[in-house]
């Protein structure tokens, strides 16, 4: 998925919930690692990681780290993340996890050297598995020299938002024995992301074209959907969704 993918998404489209019915927001997921006695909390927190380690790796390299010490860097960054207390000034009301995690990157990577003789790395609790070599042909690493660190960063989470979501939508189009279907349609999330021709398309699945563009509609809407929860996961109100859309659309209209 790349970044025309939210060309069809615009800010005044986030759905509006009541409060109480908005979902529990990632930063429930860190707070819950600050509890003591809270089993799942470390794979709760690892889940997350997992999901946003592209983001880190991505600013380390583009700081200048070879691509083994980024890999060794991202790990102990998250090895001080999963430290007891790491998140004991941090404020479930406020912020975003976006900008939180950018924060504390930065702070980490200004004192590697103490922390490095400080952690042991994994820490013995939780291995993030990288893909280095995944990421560095993904173009994570962007050639152009101006792109700073932190741009490379935010980039780098909205494509990881983006990489979640998809995965959601392809797992509900699995369960529903829809496959084919969304094989055949995913790269028509963006408005020009696929040559093919409708026609062409809707000869694959055996239906007619009408058919395939109310298909094609209801998987736009579903992603819609799923991008604004994935996003509400991130910040502290279902007010700030559509603000950080709209810095999706500024991140990714920057020069690169």
């Amino acid at each position: 998925m790349n970044e025309e993918t939210i060309a069809f998404i615009k800010p005044g489209q986030a759905a509006t919930q009541h409060a109480g019915a908005f979902p529990a927001t990632r930063w429930s997921v860190v707070m819950r690692a600050r509890q003591h006695g809270e089993p799942r909390a470390a794979e709760a927190l690892a889940e997350l990681c997992q999901t946003y380690w592209k983001p880190v790796y991505a600013f380390l390299r583009r700081q200048g780290n070879a691509q083994h010490d980024a890999e060794d860097l991202t790990q102990g960054f998250f090895a001080m993340l999963l430290e007891r207390d790491s998140f004991a000034d941090v404020e479930e009301s406020k912020g975003r996890l976006r900008s939180f995690l950018l924060v504390a990157l930065k702070r980490f990577a200004a004192n590697e050297h103490e922390r490095a003789s400080a952690l042991k790395r994994g820490g013995g609790k939780v291995h993030i598995a990288l893909d280095a070599d995944e990421a560095e042909q993904a173009c994570v690493i962007e050639p152009a020299t101006e792109v700073t660190p932190e741009l490379l960063f935010e980039r780098q989470w909205a494509l990881a938002l983006l990489d979640t979501v998809l995965k959601k939508l392809r797992v509900e189009y699995a369960k529903d024995g829809r496959d084919r279907v969304f094989d055949a349609l995913k790269d028509r999330l963006s408005a020009d992301g696929d040559a093919t021709t409708l026609s062409q398309t809707a000869a694959l699945l055996g239906m007619n074209e009408g058919a395939l563009k109310v298909a094609v509609f209801r998987m736009r809407q579903r992603y819609r959907r799923l991008l604004h929860e994935e996003i509400a996961l991130t910040v502290d109100s279902p007010s700030e969704v559509n603000a950080e859309i709209v810095h999706l659309f500024k991140v990714f209209g920057s020069a690169c």
